[in-house]
């Protein structure tokens, strides 16, 4: 997917909306550029119910650990196995891995969310 055709929010989490109700979360290119190389995911249990703007999940690099926070409201419908075996994928392509997918309560939260202009706009400024 085109990076121009995701949502952004603030704590530099990508989504990207699959169908009516589910979406596909990753981290941010600029994300993983300050986090340096990724080597571990604690990613949500399928199942779990997360909040838009709190923690789910933590990413750990050679520098830090830090949260991956939900953009939406939902139930995690599946994480990325593939990920958490290989976390260094997001470093190769952080905007093609996605890590992990929620059915949101609420599908008008996707539209709330930046837009490429809005976050690099705001990436920028950082």
């Amino acid at each position: 997917m085109p990076e121009k055709e995701l949502r952004y929010a603030p704590t530099h989490e990508w989504v990207s909306m699959d169908s009516d109700a589910v979406v596909s979360i990753g981290i941010t290119d600029f994300a993983q550029d300050q986090l340096g190389d990724i080597v571990f995911l604690e990613l949500p249990e399928p199942g779990a119910e997360v909040n838009a703007g709190q923690p789910c999940a933590t990413v750990e690099s050679v520098k830090t650990a830090s949260d991956i926070h939900s953009p939406v409201t939902g139930i995690v419908v599946e994480i990325n196995q593939k990920a958490v075996d290989s976390p260094e994928l997001i470093n190769e392509a952080a905007w093609k891995t996605w890590l992990f997918k929620i059915k949101v309560n609420n599908p008008g939260e996707f539209e709330q969310l930046l837009n490429s202009d809005d976050y690099h706009a705001l990436i920028s400024d950082d």
